[in-house]
């Protein structure tokens, strides 16, 4: 058993290859797409470049089989709350049920991340944001992963744990139907802001998207980019994603919430695309294009999944989000067009978000782990600290 370097593009494919061979016996594994996964391994596409450094192997057998791989990288932005030491991650990690390689693979990763003058190592995360492939999946397989949500075989977490890692934080998905009714309190706090004048909720038009951008960085500004590593949003960025997402939003399912015209929260939602990609095989080229749209105008995803929600400091608490969610629950239920929403993750050290999951009435659907490896065994180890609100 030997690991070798991905830099080339036969490596490249193997890289791409062995999860996809590793995953295939699961009816519900959907394949990332490969130009998706190969963007987080380039300079010019990905901006953690300008912050860290990262560095990717397969594992290959004496017999040439690859049965293996795993990413590693530094970012300076990659800070989290109550950690006094440099940390850097672990990624696409994928692998035979077999210890030995599995060690041989964290081995490799740990003693490169120590010549980066790293002293722990998290993971799986992604060599990016947090919305794509991030954690471990331990609880939620029976389900088709939602786009960019991590997906493997059950046996990786006795891999990890074999290995040393600990239980950084978990992360909780909820999901509901979508014509669940809502909890009484949510038609009683609609009414309550109905009634107030100044208050506002709509939905966002495709044909205003640099409009909206511009709502959606104040009320992330105000609402999130206190908290952790986040960091402020600008309308150019948002209009950048907006124009990314366009193809695939659904103007009826992205609300803002607004007094005399200022926003004050949002709930921002789109179809799962990867009801999508699964046709795909990892490929998006024209005619996966072309493909898309067909089943975008038929209306073939009945999945929804929830992207972003905030509400700006001075309303929180005052029933804001629910009047926003639902007015959009008055336009989407009973209505066929989708069946099933599922909410993004959040860590069990954000007690409030998991709140507003439970208040809506969702069941939990999935736990994905963030594992934590500290280089020196004698350090204390300690889960990620609760999120302090302000």
């Amino acid at each position: 058993m030997h690991l070798i370097e991905v830099n080339d593009a036969a490596t490249k494919k193997e890289f791409l290859e062995v999860s996809a061979r590793l995953n295939q016996h699961n009816p519900a594994y959907i394949r990332p797409l490969d130009n998706e996964v190969e963007a987080v391994f380039d300079p010019e596409k990905n901006k953690q470049f300008k912050y860290g450094t990262a560095k990717r192997w397969i594992a290959e057998t004496d017999d040439g089989e690859v049965v293996g791989r795993i990413a590693a990288f530094t970012s300076s932005k990659y800070i989290n709350k109550g950690t006094d030491f440099p940390t850097g991650g672990i990624g696409f990690f994928d692998c035979i049920n077999d210890q030995a390689t599995a060690n041989l693979l964290f081995d490799t990763a740990k003693q490169w991340l120590q010549e980066q003058g790293m002293e722990a190592m998290d993971g799986p995360i992604n060599y990016g944001d947090r919305d794509k492939w991030w954690g471990l999946m331990v609880e939620g397989f029976d389900k088709e992963p939602m786009y960019g949500m991590s997906f493997n075989p059950d046996y990786y977490e006795s891999l990890f744990t074999g290995y040393g890692f600990q239980n950084y934080y978990n992360q909780y998905y909820y999901s509901m139907k979508v014509d669940d009714p809502l909890p009484p309190r949510f038609p009683e706090r609609h009414a309550k802001f109905k009634g107030k004048p100044g208050y506002e909720a709509k939905h966002v038009k495709l044909s205003e998207l640099e409009k909206y951008a511009g709502d959606f960085a104040t009320v992330y500004n105000a609402a999130w980019a206190q908290h952790g590593e986040n960091k402020e949003i600008t309308k150019e960025q948002v209009i950048k994603l907006f124009k990314t997402m366009k193809p695939i939003m659904d103007e009826r399912v992205v609300w803002f919430a607004y007094y005399k015209d200022e926003p004050i929260a949002m709930f921002i939602n789109i179809p799962d695309i990867n009801q999508y990609f699964k046709h795909f095989n990892g490929k998006f080229g024209i005619l996966q294009k072309l493909h898309l749209l067909w089943m975008k105008y038929t209306g073939v995803c009945k999945r929804l999944t929830g992207l972003a929600f905030g509400v700006v400091p001075k309303y929180q608490a005052l029933g804001i989000d629910s009047f926003l969610i639902y007015e959009c629950g008055l336009l989407i239920q009973n209505k066929g067009w989708y069946f099933e929403y599922e909410m993004g993750w959040a860590g069990d050290w954000n007690p409030k978000m998991l709140n507003i999951y439970k208040s809506l009435g969702g069941s939990q659907s999935r736990r994905m782990v963030t594992f934590r490896y500290l280089f020196d065994q004698n350090k204390a180890f300690e889960r990620h600290p609760e999120m302090e609100y302000k």
